[in-house]
Order: C-alpha cells, then structure tokens, then sequence
C-alpha cells in the first residue's frame, strides 16, 4: 500500500498502557512494513508490534487520541505528534478504501472477465478464480483475513500466550530475525499446535513446545525463518479460498467481502496441512543473511534428520558460537510466555 511506504521512516513518541490499570510509559513509535512497532525510547527494544490494519482509535471526538491494535485489546497508545496521528489517519482510511467495496467500473471488468471465465468451462473455472482473487487481495485485507483465521484457530488452541515480558521478547526476537521494517507479527500457542505455521497476513504461529522446550530461542527463530519462506513460496490465501468454496472467493472478489461462514473451521484445516518442500540451499542462504544457526531448528523438527540433515550438514554456523540472539534476560521471559 503506497500509504503505508510513505511513512515507514516516521518516528514519535507515545505514552503505551499494557493495561487500564498500569500506568502509562513513554515509549518510541514508529511503522514497519505492515505493524507499528513499540519500543523502549532508551534501549531501542522492541515492546510490542501491532498490525496496522487492525490499529483502532478508541476515543473518538476526545483530545489527545488514543489508538489500540483491535476493539478488544487491552493495550493502549495515546498519541500527541500531528504528523504521526495524520498518518495513521491516512492508513486507516487507505486500509478502508482497499477492502471498500469496488467501484462501478471495477465492478463492469469483473463481471464482464468472471463471464469470459464461465464460458471457459467449469473445470478450469474454480483453479482460475481462486488464483486469480488471490493475486489481487490488498496487502491490508490479507492482514485482516489473516487475524480472523487466527480467531477461528483458537477456538482449538486458545488464546495466545500473552505475558508482556513474553511478548516484549517475542518482538525483540522478530525484530532480530526480519529486521526492524518487514516483521512479521508472532503468536505462541499454547496447545494443539505441534508445529510452526503460517497464515495469510504474515501471521506466523508458534507452538509452545518450541520455546519451553529448547535450550535457546534458535529454534524458534529458525522456525519463524522457514514459515516466512514456505508463504513466499506458496500464497497461503489460495488453500484458504479453496476451503472457503467458489461461491465465497467470487463474493471476495466482486465485493471485497469474504463472509465469515467460509472461514470456519479453516484453522483446523491448516492445523492438518502439509507444508511446501524447500530446497536445502534456499533454507540455508535464508540462515545465512540472517545471522541464524540452522541446526537447532533442524534437529527440533526433525530428530533423525531424515528429511533436513542435509540443513544440519550445511549449517552456515555449525561448531560456532554466534553471538546470542536475544540477551539472555529476554529468553528466560520468552520462556515464560505461556504463564500468564
């Protein structure tokens, strides 16, 4: 969204509550790629990232503006640089307008390609019209698809593991991962999840077992790594269109609504895919450009190295000690995430 890339460099500062109850900190804001990123103003480590298209503002009509990442959270930023608050005003309405309802020539070269496609016939049909919706879904709406998933998906897991001082290190692990403009958003959950996977949105989820499990947060990292790969690779909105049926993804596509009856039960159904094979050196110039060992990972998911020995065998670290990847004080409370 060209919104979004106009102000990825904007800076401010902002006063953040965890809760109502606490009191309120001074902390630095600044936009990534599709999250706006909270940090500490004096160490520079990330507090808690927030995906911009859910970013609401909570207190309408009253001074200074106070924003929130859902209705439901209950964290809250309150906001008083101009610059900042006109450019998340510019955001949200550019997040508006891209999941707005098409306008009516839009809506003619549609209808008239959705007619040239049913004279094609119906077997080609269903493949040619999930593929292409998926090619034309906004970046902010992938988002928003990707957090309802999400919602489904807990009606088996739970809900996120969400102790601050976890998630302050989740981000701060994100952030060392990705970098601090294209990051993803993290969740640990908590159960029913054996593996890492990935959601439409860059929404990677966690399992429990990978962080309380492990002897360093490498694994984990090296999993989030493969996740972002593996969505790259293949769009993660196409297997969710293919569940949600023709009638749903040509709904999307001419009304930019997809009605939440065809998501439901599409976590499970992700919970129970495969994913995409990657070839060996792809995964391995991935650990490589970002400062990641490949065998942890490796031998977390695959003890006998039947299917990544070869990750384990060109592990661009291996025998190495590369520095931490978070300070230690941030592992030890990425490990009690899940503790409330």
């Amino acid at each position: 969204m060209t919104a979004l890339k106009k102000y990825q460099r904007l800076e401010c500062s902002g006063l953040w509550r965890e809760t109502p109850q606490d009191q309120r900190r001074e902390v630095l804001v600044r936009f990534g790629e599709a999250t706006l990123i909270l940090s500490d103003p004096k160490s520079g480590e990330a507090i808690s990232h927030w995906s911009l298209p859910a970013v609401e503002r909570i207190n309408k009509g009253d001074e200074p503006p106070v924003f929130a990442p859902g209705a439901e959270a209950s964290e809250s930023l309150e906001l008083t640089d101009p610059d900042m608050i006109a450019a998340l005003d510019t955001v949200r309405a550019a997040v508006k307008a891209a999941i707005a309802r098409p306008g009516r020539l839009r809506g003619l070269i549609l209808g008239g390609m959705v007619a040239g496609l049913v004279a094609l016939g119906f077997i080609w049909l269903p493949g040619a019209l999930v593929n292409h919706t998926a090619s034309v879904v906004p970046p902010a709406q992938r988002a928003e698809i990707g957090q309802r998933v999400l919602d489904d998906l807990i009606r088996v897991t739970g809900a996120p593991c969400d102790n601050q001082l976890g998630l302050q290190a989740l981000a701060a692990l994100s952030e060392r991962v990705f970098g601090p403009v294209d990051t993803p958003i993290l969740y640990v959950l908590p159960e029913g999840v054996d593996r890492a996977m990935h959601l439409p949105g860059d929404v990677i989820i966690l399992p429990r077992r990978m962080i309380e499990d492990a002897n360093g947060p490498e694994a984990a990292a090296g999993a989030a790594l493969v996740e972002r790969l593996q969505a790259r690779a293949a769009d993660p909105i196409i297997p969710l269109l293919q569940h949600a049926g023709l009638r749903a993804t040509f709904q999307l596509l001419t009304t930019a609504d997809l009605p939440d009856s065809a998501l439901l039960g599409y976590g499970e159904t992700a919970l129970r895919a495969a994913p995409p094979d990657l070839p060996d050196d792809l995964l391995i110039a991935a650990f490589t450009a970002a400062q990641v060992p490949a065998s942890p990972y490796a031998v977390a998911v695959d003890p006998d190295g039947t299917v990544f020995g070869g990750l384990v065998e060109g592990d661009p670290y291996k025998g190495l000690a590369p520095s931490p990847l978070i300070p230690d004080e941030s592992w030890v409370a990425l490990q009690g995430i899940c503790s409330g």
